[in-house]
């Protein structure tokens, strides 16, 4: 694509050199060539990016360049942004191989137009394949599941039946979506346990990505719900009845317990453990290991939490510190 065809579709200004120049794909400077687009957010590297090997480059829109730099040069209001949505347009397309002859696809399932399922992969009972899906190698979906439109479903994915993927949705490798949720119900009189029915569903709507072997039960008597633009890490579980809002980011290793939320554009960092019928206001930010407790609510729009059960981390830091002097203290 050159550069004035990306400009078209994401916007920004020409700052210098040539709008007809051709990009072909996205790099750091220090690996860049004369076809690679690089970036640069802060006055302070701007500097270094425009002086590297690369063709084209997206800087703040403020910046004077000199009539010496050699490469084309874009001005755009958020740097970062306009960079990744430019590598999504110079990603390389992949074209419909259609239905592989070692896959198994139902004979009442639908398929879309422009479908690829790879080798080896299962296509269920009464399952809707929208357009443009891929399904890779050995992955499993179930019996009356439905992909939408421009989906992408990793290898060795498994969707249990029911579940629901919107547009432009994201399962990476192995991960396992709307297994049985963890609930039993235990008889006071033997100490036996018998599972509570888990026969609710999974829904995960437009433009979610789920990182690889992450695991996301479904409801129970209800639904699970992943709602629109969450992203979610590697190695991720949240359990059943759970509400995840918008934009979303939950990072690896997250556990979030059965019928908690979390509220629109929270941020869960590595290791958070939160319990059951928690919930996580629109906003919160946990710390990586924060724990929150079984019913507790945290809305505090804006505000860090760390450490169990999670605080504010001013608090927490504070806390810490008093425990250190103590030890010293007692050491003394």
């Amino acid at each position: 694509m050159t550069i004035q065809e990306l400009m078209d579709r994401l916007g920004g200004e020409l700052l210098h050199g040539d709008a007809g120049a051709a990009v072909a794909g996205v790099a750091e400077c220090d690996q860049a060539d004369s076809l690679d687009l690089v970036f640069a957010e802060s006055s302070k590297a701007v500097e270094a990016t425009l002086g590297c090997w690369a063709g084209a480059a997206v800087v703040p829109p403020d910046t004077e360049v000199a009539d010496t730099v050699r490469m084309t040069v874009v001005g755009a209001k958020q740097p970062r942004l306009w960079f990744a949505q430019a590598a999504a347009l110079l990603e390389p397309v992949h074209h419909p191989m259609g239905v592989h002859a070692s896959a198994v696809v139902a004979a009442d399932a639908t398929l879309g137009t422009c479908v690829t399922v790879g080798p080896c992969a299962v296509i269920g009972h009464g399952a809707k394949i929208g357009d443009h899906v891929r399904v890779d190698a050995g992955a499993v979906i179930g019996d009356g599941v439905k992909i939408g439109e421009w989906s992408h479903v990793y290898p060795r994915v498994v969707l249990y039946a029911g579940v629901e993927l919107g547009e432009r949705v994201m399962v990476h490798a192995g991960a396992v979506l709307g297994a049985d949720g963890f609930g039993y119900v235990r008889d006071a009189e033997t100490g036996r346990y018998l599972q509570f029915p888990q026969q609710g569903q999974l829904i995960v709507e437009d433009d979610v990505e789920i990182g690889a072997n992450t695991t996301i039960d479904r409801g129970a008597l209800a639904e699970t719900r992943i709602r629109r633009g969450a992203k979610f890490d590697n190695l991720v579980h949240v359990g059943h009845n759970c509400d995840i809002g918008e934009d979303v980011i939950i990072v690896s290793q997250t556990g979030i317990s059965g019928s908690s939320t979390v509220g629109k554009g929270a941020v869960l960092a590595g290791q958070v453990g939160v319990g059951d019928h928690a919930h996580i206001g629109p906003g919160v930010i946990l710390g990586g290991q924060a724990g929150v407790l079984s019913g507790k609510t945290e809305n505090r729009r804006g505000t860090v939490l760390w450490g169990t059960p999670a605080k504010p981390i001013k608090e927490y830091l504070r806390e810490l510190a008093t425990l250190g002097k103590l030890s010293k203290r007692v050491r003394e």
